[in-house]
């Protein structure tokens, strides 16, 4: 039986001890279901960068990127990254778009006390990158199929409308954002602005993202590794 990998996930980074501490936290209760050794890193801003987790990870590795949608970093940073080392690793896609994390985003907007079918503009941080585009599409619609009302579409950077655009008095406002930091206080900044009624909380370490990257890491191990369910 082929040894565990060592579970490697890597969020963005921020200058926000709060917002780092999200990709720590679900990563180790990942670890605790898979029973694997496993680290956080990030692609900047924060340590330990990806960069030098993965030089001196000792096993054979799976990177779990806590990125919510393709862009520059999944495309060409981490890539490079593994280009420049010789270790044995495999790099997995994007957390979205996918219906966990429309389940996550449903359950925040609940609790800040968004009310069924009341509107909801989704607010992502925004890639100047077409894919993203595309990866933010399909996370409104199935944010839509979880919580049963129109979802729109915002950004606060690169392409597509900015919340002042989109946002109508009283909708509620969901950021697709993995951890609090400089888009989240701007995103509610601008939402309350534009005249939102509700901003939800960030994913955070919501129990569906654990799932997601516990599904993730299985799919990027080896056939013979021997994976709790």
């Amino acid at each position: 039986m082929t040894p565990a990998p060592h579970l490697v996930t890597v969020a963005h980074g921020t200058r926000t001890a709060a917002g780092n501490e999200v990709a720590r936290r679900l990563t180790e209760a990942a670890a605790a279901r898979l029973g694997w050794a496993a680290t956080a890193s990030y692609v900047e801003l924060c340590a330990p960068l990806f960069a030098e987790v993965v030089a001196d990870v000792a096993t054979p590795a799976v990177a779990v990127p806590l990125l919510l949608s393709t862009g520059y970093h999944l495309r060409q940073d981490l890539p490079a990254m593994l280009a420049a080392t010789d270790r044995p690793v495999r790099l997995g896609r994007s957390l979205g778009p996918d219906v966990l994390l429309a389940a996550a985003q449903a359950d925040r907007l609940r609790a800040a006390g968004a009310t069924p079918g009341q509107p909801v503009v989704l607010v992502a941080a925004g890639s100047t990158d077409p894919a993203a585009s595309a990866d933010l599409d399909a996370a409104a619609h199935l944010l839509a199929h979880a919580w049963g009302a129109p979802v729109r579409l915002a950004t606060l950077s690169g392409r597509g409308p900015r919340l002042a655009e989109v946002v109508r008095p009283g909708d509620a406002v969901s950021p697709y954002l993995l951890a609090t930091g400089h888009f989240h206080h701007r995103a509610r900044r601008d939402a309350y602005a534009a005249g939102a009624g509700v901003v939800a909380g960030v994913l955070g370490p919501h129990p569906r993202l654990v799932d997601l990257v516990v599904e993730r890491a299985r799919a990027l191990a080896p056939a013979a590794v021997r994976v709790p369910v």
